[in-house]
């Protein structure tokens, strides 16, 4: 079976209406539209749900007893989230925005707009959400790694990114 996508991917967040407003303002920049924002009710939490892009965001409240709880990629689960965008210049159109809005939300820069090597061209942003989520966009220009001449599996990339404290 050949893939078509990610369909989506639920965030668990320990501040909902904190991480409504980060998320909301990612999701409309990403120009993806709002398909559920729900606030919730005695039996049902909150759901903020994106699609577009080919694929969706939702994020949700975590459990209760994990509300203190700050998100590490080193735990079991998701180590970070990348985007890919369509340009370099979109890149640093959202370090602008990032910077802009998303700080002011609760957004943390981890870096700037750089080259990596992880492919050809390889240019991205990294950034974590207000609850240390790591998020990344990314752009390789034409078909990176899976491009004529380029033999998988390739070495492995050493360095380059930082540890979460």
């Amino acid at each position: 079976m050949n893939l078509a996508g990610i369909a989506h991917i639920q965030l668990s967040v320990t501040d909902f209406p904190r991480s409504r407003a980060f998320y909301r303002a990612l999701c409309e920049h990403f120009e993806m539209q709002c398909q559920y924002d729900d606030p919730g009710n005695e039996t049902e939490r909150p759901t903020l749900y994106y699609i577009g892009g080919k694929t969706g965001l939702l994020i949700r409240p975590v459990n209760p007893e994990h509300a203190g709880a700050r998100f590490h990629q080193y735990k079991p689960g998701l180590h970070h989230l990348c985007f890919r965008a369509r340009s370099r210049e979109d890149i640093d159109a959202f370090h602008r925005f990032f910077e802009g809005t998303l700080a002011a939300l609760g957004g943390t820069l981890v870096h700037a707009p750089e080259e990596g090597a992880w492919a050809s061209g390889y240019y991205s942003i990294l950034f974590e959400d207000p609850d240390g989520i790591r998020l990344e966009i990314n752009h390789v220009p034409g078909k990176g790694n899976l491009s004529e001449g380029v033999t998988l599996p390739l070495p492995p990339v050493r360095g380059g990114v930082p540890e979460q404290a």
